[in-house]
């Protein structure tokens, strides 16, 4: 039982970053101290998506799952949460330049609302 929700809460927890990873540029706008922590987010979602580097996060889930006498997550997070559920399996690729464009848009909109805070130099 407790394996059980150990791996329900990691599993939560994962959640969680994702939406961060995509959304978390857009808190930056109210709280300019979490762009730090986004990008490094982001370039973990980045060498995740791209060269196929495995979240500790998954692991944990999975071996949560296993101690559990579940079955584990042997597609891993996004294959057994998100594809085929959230998005057509064969669409992989468009989820993921979707996911990009919008945390490209959420920093494009950072910096625009932090040059506009920022008072105009007088020469």
């Amino acid at each position: 039982m407790a394996y059980a929700l150990a791996a329900d809460l990691v599993m939560l927890v994962h959640f969680v970053f994702l939406l961060y990873v995509a959304l978390g540029g857009f808190l930056a706008w109210r709280r300019p101290g979490l762009i730090v922590p986004h990008i490094a987010a982001a370039a973990w979602g980045l060498l995740s998506a791209t060269v196929g580097m495995d979240c500790p996060l998954t692991a944990w889930e999975d071996a949560a799952r296993r101690h559990a006498g579940e079955q584990g997550i042997p597609h891993g997070f996004i294959g057994t949460y998100l594809t085929g559920v959230i998005y057509p399996a064969d669409r992989l690729v468009e989820a993921q330049l979707l996911v990009a464009s919008v945390v490209l848009a959420s920093w494009i909109g950072f910096a625009v609302r932090l040059r506009r805070r920022r008072p105009a130099r007088k020469a």
